[in-house]
């Protein structure tokens, strides 16, 4: 088994600048929350059960030393697939590459010890990440409110322009827009924000050192300098359709409300609606016309989920600073508990392969951060829809 140093000495030399004015064993804490966010993808439930449980430092020393073992909520079964999961992921050198990294492009690690950390984010339980990374700062947007504004990245021409004026109006009001900086309405909420100088959280599916997408890098270096742009993943960190989906449930989290401008009848969006519905948090969408499917998706969430009608900025402050009583349930497109674990660790194996070159089971396991034995099963499956097929030295995607 690999040698893990904890120590106070061990963890301030790996963290340098980030580590400072910690104490001790904050900064033990701190060096260990980078572990995790190498070793779990976000949202691990197990990971997030067993940080609560024995604390960041101690839940690691278990993982990497001990046999898996029956812990808060994990079962035996459920411990044996964690590890599995977890410790291929154990790289030192990696972990060590992501605080140089960070250092290097001016990034700053926040904890829960911390007193800028977005406390609406442990709303989310085991779920909430366990450290995140800020270029930026949050200090702005902790004396605003906080409101989400999301929708399709194929957005129309309405919908821009609704989002623009309903994050000028939250700027107006004191408020701060939190969205996810892709194309389309994000976009729109974002630059509109920056226009009227409030600040913007701009929330990525990948490191907070990769602007993604490439076409709005001149904007997330503004949201920046503005408010922040901020990612639970080590920075270097890739954006997948995985990430992209566990990424939305901190946007949700994030606002005191969420709004849905723009979104088809399967958008992503309505994934964020689900996340703030499961949160208690007032949810509100925007009417298109009945024959634009790109409002499709807000009229569902309108006729199906309890969603408040936004017309305008006023609107959305009323929500936000009303109680809000989304309808309880599952969110719009959530299936059986069993079902969507297949389908989402599905996905995670689809992200880990490669259309052009092969790769082995425990390259893909590795990258989808899966046990051998599910990435095996997974991949089996997918041979047979045809979505995945063996070359000659492994897996890659059909």
């Amino acid at each position: 088994m690999m040698t893990l140093d904890l120590s106070a000495a061990s963890a301030r030399d790996a963290l340098g600048a980030h580590g400072d004015p910690l104490t001790d064993d904050e900064a033990i804490d701190a060096f260990a929350r980078v572990w995790w966010g190498h070793l779990a993808e976000p949202g691990d439930a197990d990971a997030g059960a067993l940080i609560g449980a024995l604390g960041a430092a101690p839940a690691l020393e278990v993982v990497v030393h001990s046999v898996p073992t029956p812990i808060a909520d994990l079962d035996a079964v459920a411990a044996r697939h964690a590890w599995a999961r977890w410790r291929p992921r154990l790289d030192g050198s990696a972990v060590r590459r992501s605080l140089r990294t960070a250092t290097l492009v001016g990034l700053r690690l926040l904890t829960p010890a911390d007193a800028a950390w977005p406390e609406a984010l442990d709303d989310l339980g085991p779920h909430a990440p366990s450290a995140l990374w800020v270029n930026g700062s949050l200090e702005a947007v902790r004396e605003a409110t906080p409101i989400s504004v999301v929708g399709a990245r194929a957005a129309t021409s309405y919908g821009e322009h609704v989002a623009a004026e309903l994050a000028a109006g939250i700027g107006a009001h004191g408020g701060a827009v939190v969205s996810g900086a892709a194309y389309g309405i994000d976009g729109a909420a974002h630059r509109a924000a920056l226009a009227v100088g409030s600040p913007t959280v701009a929330f990525l599916a990948g490191g907070a050192d990769r602007a993604y997408p490439s076409g709005n890098a001149g904007m997330i270096a503004e949201i920046a300098e503005a408010g922040a742009v901020v990612s639970e993943l080590p920075p270097g960190s890739a954006p997948t359709r995985w990430r992209f989906l566990q990424r939305n449930r901190l946007i949700a989290a994030m606002g005191a409300a969420t709004v849905v401008v723009e979104a088809g009848w399967r958008s992503g969006s309505l994934n964020t609606a689900g996340h703030a519905a499961g949160l208690g948090r007032p949810l509100g969408a925007v009417p298109g016309p009945v024959t634009s499917a790109a409002s499709a998706g807000c009229h569902r969430l309108l006729r199906e989920y309890d969603a408040v009608a936004v017309t305008c900025p006023d609107d959305v402050w009323e929500l936000a600073g009303g109680p809000g009583d989304p309808r309880g349930g599952p969110p719009p497109g959530a299936e059986d508990g069993v079902q969507r674990r297949r389908t989402d660790v599905t996905t995670r194996v689809l992200d880990a392969l490669s259309p052009r070159a092969d790769r082995t089971v425990a390259e893909i396991a590795r990258g989808a951060g899966l046990s051998l034995e599910e990435t095996g099963s997974l991949l089996g499956l997918l041979e047979l829809e045809g979505l995945a097929g063996r070359g000659g030295s492994g897996w890659r995607r059909a």
